[in-house]
């Protein structure tokens, strides 16, 4: 069994599918304090010095305090909406990286980039350049 796991573990797919998740967690955190530190100070400035982490509204357990941490070390029952609009941003700012990797990935795979072709004659898979079929040996008119 333990034989099984290695031979699991050490396939290619494998071990690039853990990278990939060990790069998506850093980017993650990359976006989450590029959001909090450079992108939501300025909004909450231009908003009337407002800090998006203290948003929040108090349903029930006194109240007012001044941050979220003192509501909840009071023990009141809270909606952070604030750190809700974060989140949002931070997801919109990893959808859009991803996006445009996606771009980039489909341009490499772009029609310029096809090597082959399939004859018109017996369907199968042949160079772009070929001027003769290697399976069925018919001669091929240039595209």
């Amino acid at each position: 069994m333990l034989r099984d796991f290695k031979a699991f573990v050490a396939r290619g797919n494998v071990v690039d599918m853990a990278a990939g998740i060990v790069i998506g967690v850093a980017f993650g955190k990359i976006v989450s304090s590029f959001v909090d530190e450079i992108i939501m100070p300025p909004i909450g400035l231009l908003l009337g010095k407002v800090d998006f982490t203290n948003l929040f509204v108090v349903l029930a357990g006194g109240g007012p305090f001044a941050t979220i941490a003192d509501a909840k070390r009071a023990g009141a029952v809270t909606i952070g909406y604030g750190v809700f609009v974060n989140t949002i941003i931070n997801f919109l700012i990893v959808a859009f990286a991803i996006f445009l990797m996606i771009r980039v990935i489909n341009r490499w795979r772009s029609p310029d980039a096809i090597t082959t072709k399939n004859c018109p004659f017996c369907k199968s898979n042949i160079a772009i350049d070929a001027t003769r079929c290697p399976m069925c040996t018919s001669q091929l008119e240039k595209d």
